[in-house]
């Protein structure tokens, strides 16, 4: 049996592994395709509303790609016996965790563009390094609509001290690594 610690570092890993996957691999499609503000400048500071970086098929890419991962997990935890169901099942059936799945992926993607939409409005360029806009928004927006949308899964998960430290853990620890692994691949212009 995990002690509530480990269960907590686990349970926000297991939940949010697909967002993790989706933001991870947006970046191999490397650019092509239409930007996702199709070159729009925004209204009130002349700059683009997301940048060049954020393109259809890296939103796309991650979002779809990722899903496999988190109907494994969906999966894999109804296998499991009841006394090894050591993290949230996240849906009665794998067919049943569809939504829950997509909201994990899409919404980290979701979220990545809206960090990026923050970013420019603050006269960021694009790729220019901003402490927790690079990182959070890609995790806070699938968190935010599963706490509105799935409680039942999120609110045991991250609605405490532990989830909270955990998930600034994961998140900043895992986004640096991956950010520096695309950058040694080639696939990022820069390693944050």
């Amino acid at each position: 049996m995990l002690n509530p610690l480990e269960s907590s570092a686990l349970s926000v890993l297991w939940v949010l592994l697909p967002a993790y996957v989706a933001n991870a691999i947006a970046t191999i499609p490397k650019g092509r395709g239409p930007p996702m503000d199709f070159g729009r400048l925004w209204p009130g500071d002349g700059r683009r509303v997301l940048g060049p970086s954020k393109t259809w098929s890296g939103f796309l890419f991650g979002g779809f790609v990722a899903m496999p991962v988190g109907l494994l997990e969906a999966w894999l935890i109804l296998l499991a016996p009841p006394n090894l169901k050591l993290v949230p099942v996240l849906a009665p059936s794998v067919d049943a965790a569809i939504p829950l799945v997509a909201l994990l992926t899409f919404g980290a993607m979701t979220g990545d563009a809206i960090g990026s939409f923050l970013k420019r409005r603050l006269g960021r360029e694009s790729g220019a390094r901003t402490i927790f806009l690079d990182q959070l928004p890609f995790v806070v927006v699938p968190i935010l609509l599963g706490l509105a949308l799935y409680p039942g899964v999120f609110v045991g998960v991250f609605v405490s001290w532990t989830g909270i430290v955990w998930l600034l853990i994961y998140t900043l620890g895992l986004h640096a690594l991956f950010n520096w692994v695309g950058y040694k691949a080639g696939l990022k212009k820069v390693p944050w």
